[in-house]
Parts: C-alpha cells; sequence; structure tokens
C-alpha cells in the first residue's frame, strides 16, 4: 500500500513539475524535443530570493542564454520526489538543477548527471575547488565530476563571545578548551554547548566530532570513532554541559536559544544571518572561531550544485551556463546576490568580498581538511537510522556497544 501511496505522489508531483516547467504532463519533453543553443531551463532553490532577478539578469547578459527558470518547492522531500522523477524518466523538460549534497549522493552513480570533468571542471577550474569537496560529494565512482559548487559553507563551531570573556579565556583552541569553556558557560539554566540533535540534523554534528576525534563514520569498531560519540554522549550525560531535550531541536530551535544566551557555543552552517537578523552578530557578540584541534582540525562545507540532466538536448547552452556558475564573475555574483561565499579559494580572495566573514573563512581553509559529510546512496535512510540509534544512545535506551553495532549494521544496509 505504501509503495503505490508514494507512486501516485511521485506522478502526481511531476505533473505539476512539469506545468510548471511549461509543458504538458502527456508530453513531458515536448518543451525540448530539439536543441536550442541559447536557451535553457534551470531548476532552482533561489527564485523566491529578492535578489534573484538580478543574478539572472547577470547569468544571462554573461552567458547570451535566455534561462527559463523552474522554481523547487520549499520542501525537502517533496522536492527530492520530484528531481527524482524527472531525471529517473530522463525528462528533458529541465537542463540544469540546483541540487544539495544529499541529492547529489543519491544521483552521482545513477548515470542521470552529465559529467564536467572535460567540457566544465577543467584541471586548471577544477583545482580552486576544495578537494575533499569534490572527491567526497560530486565524484562518482566511475570518477566523473558531476557538478558545480555554487558556494562554500562551513559548519562552523560558533561562540557567545560574551560568554568566552566571562569564562576567562580568549578562544578555543583544542578539546581540552572546548570541554573547559563547556563547563565554565554552564550555569543558572544555560549551557556550555548546543546542538540540533534532532534524528535528521544530528547526522552532522556526530559526523563532526567523528572526523575531530580522527574517526571515520563508516567504521564504528574504529576506537576513534567510538570515542567522539562517547564524547557526546558525556557532554549530555556525564557533564550536563548540554541538554538531552534538544533531541526534539532542528536549526531553528537552536539558533533562537543561542541568539536567548542559553548556549555557549554551538556547530551551525553558514554565515551568521540568524545571527545578525537578531542584532546578535559580531565579534563581542556571536561570531566564528577556527574549528578547535582535537585529534586533527576539520571542518565540513557543504554546497548546492548545479548539475547538468544527461536527457537535456540543450547540453552545449547548458554547459555554457555551467561554466560561467564556476567562473569569477559566477562567483561574485553568487556572494553579491545571495550571500554566498565563493567555492573557488581564488574568487574568494578576490578585493570586493571583504568583512570578518572572509578573514575567519581564509583562516579555516588553510588551517582545516574540508570535506563533503559522509552520505551513503539511500541518505535520508541512513541519516535518519543513525539518528535514531543516537538519540536512544543518549537517552540512556541502548549501550555504546550497541549503538556502534546497529550504527554499522546501517552503513551496511544502506551504502
Amino acid at each position: 500500500m505504501r509503495k503505490r501511496i508514494v507512486n501516485s505522489l511521485l506522478a502526481t508531483v511531476t505533473a505539476a513539475t512539469l506545468a510548471l516547467a511549461g509543458c504538458s504532463s502527456s508530453s513531458s519533453s515536448s518543451n525540448s524535443s530539439s536543441s536550442n543553443k541559447n536557451e535553457i531551463t534551470l531548476y532552482t532553490i533561489q527564485s523566491t530570493n529578492p535578489n534573484f532577478k538580478d543574478w539572472l539578469k547577470d547569468a544571462e547578459e554573461k552567458t547570451g542564454l535566455k534561462i527559463n527558470v523552474v522554481a523547487a518547492p520549499t520542501d525537502s522531500d517533496t522536492r527530492q520526489q520530484k528531481v527524482t522523477t524527472l531525471l529517473s524518466t530522463q525528462d528533458s523538460s529541465v537542463d540544469i538543477f540546483e541540487i544539495n549534497d544529499e541529492m547529489a549522493t543519491s544521483f552521482k552513480n545513477s548515470g542521470w548527471l552529465e559529467p564536467l570533468q572535460d567540457t566544465v571542471l577543467t584541471s586548471d577550474i577544477r583545482s580552486q575547488f576544495a578537494q575533499g569537496y569534490l572527491k567526497d560529494m560530486l565524484t562518482s565512482t566511475k570518477g566523473d565530476i558531476v557538478g558545480v559548487p555554487s558556494y562554500q559553507g562551513y559548519l562552523a563551531l560558533w561562540v557567545d563571545q560574551k560568554k568566552l570573556d566571562a569564562a576567562g579565556m580568549e578562544t578555543i583552541n583544542n578539546k581540552e578548551d572546548f570541554i573547559k569553556f563547556a563547563k565554565a558557560a554552564t550555569k543558572d539554566g544555560q549551557f556550555g554547548y548546543g546542538g540540533s540533535w534532532e534524528k535528521t540534523y544530528v547526522f552532522n554534528e556526530i559526523a563532526s566530532f567523528v572526523n575531530l576525534f580522527g574517526g571515520d563514520y563508516y567504521d564504528w569498531k574504529n576506537p576513534k570513532t567510538r570515542e567522539a560519540v562517547k564524547f557526546m554522549y558525556d557532554m549530555a550525560n556525564t557533564w550536563k554541559v548540554t541538554p538531552v531535550d534538544q533531541i526534539a531541536d532542528k536549526y531553528e530551535q537552536m539558533n533562537q536559544k543561542f541568539n536567548d544566551g542559553k548556549y555557549g557555543m554551538v556547530f551551525m552552517w553558514g554565515t551568521g544571518d540568524d545571527y545578525k537578523k537578531a542584532n546578535r552578530y559580531g565579534k563581542d557578540q556571536i561570531h566564528i572561531i577556527n574549528t578547535p584541534q582535537f585529534e586533527k582540525r576539520t571542518i565540513f562545507t557543504d554546497s548546492w550544485s548545479y548539475v547538468l540532466n544527461s536527457a537535456s538536448k540543450n547540453k552545449p547552452a547548458a554547459e555554457k551556463f555551467l561554466k560561467y556558475a564556476a567562473s569569477k564573475d559566477g562567483g561574485l555574483k553568487g556572494w553579491e546576490a545571495f550571500g554566498r561565499y565563493p567555492a573557488r579559494a581564488d574568487v574568494a580572495q578576490d578585493p570586493s568580498i571583504t568583512g570578518d566573514i572572509k578573514e575567519i573563512y581564509s583562516v579555516i581553509q588553510s588551517t582545516n581538511e574540508v570535506h563533503g559529510r559522509p552520505m551513503l546512496p539511500q541518505t535520508m535512510e541512513f541519516i535518519t537510522a543513525i539518528g535514531s540509534l543516537f538519540q536512544d544512545y543518549i537517552q540512556n535506551k541502548i549501550s555504546l556497544d550497541e549503538f556502534c553495532t546497529k550504527a554499522q549494521e546501517a552503513v551496511e544496509q544502506y551504502k
């Protein structure tokens, strides 16, 4: 029954997507039955951004293309279902998709995406992107690179400087400093560390700590992997520097609490928009610091990437757009319009990009191993499985040994 419901939903959302693209649902490729060397259709998450029209105008002027736009749904599950359906059915009504890491992991070995290393991401361009991210997130098992990252956004450690000052500390350099600050900032109903530990979000933090301890997220027999998750358990249950009840919190709830002064530090993506809106952003308030060195200094970057539908009838035109996205002009315009920090290291050093974010991102880039997050082809199933097990462990429903055994079973099941 569930499969029939899902299939019905996919049929419905496919029809809706085709309608948005200006196509009839009875003829999914009627809009792209022949090649148009100067026109493409872009499926994007950015169309509701107030600066999107300005960005689109620049992209059309720089490429000489007419770019038709299909707005992606805001709901992540619906969005992934639609993109999966369009690609898997070889629908040619969309040429370029903007996809996240979860979709990249699911699609990169499918054959649905056109390889780009010989046409767009040539060696000189490719060398300027974070090599760990390209390898982890956008390279297929055949060695094909299937996407152009549109930005660089670190899962960085943010601290409340007022609490750091109150603890008599200048910064957090290592594991010992991390623990010291977490304990010092835990008092009067406030906590030293805050996390987004909802079952589909906590994966980000578990993987971050596993990397910091020098572990391997795919090997739960590795002592360093076990040590990382035990550290998170100790924060909640032994030292009590983070609350167990945050297992219900996603980023929205965590950020609100951080703004309200409940936490001393959090891991968070991006450049601090939520903190800026709350007038809590600044070097004397909430700001990024370099990743502390536990076993090593390492950090995740995420991105939304532009990919080329292998069923596209307009590949030469689509490649023009992708070259723009990978270019200096594209990177700078993404920063100007959307606040997206350029994915290319050389573009990020352009004088037009200024401010404290550039300062700390440059430090992070030069001192950290930069990776994409560990994901398996059945991405959301894997993320949810590990997150659910972690919540059981944190609540003392299962032991560390049980958690690690079942986490390894999840790796084997979803790879």
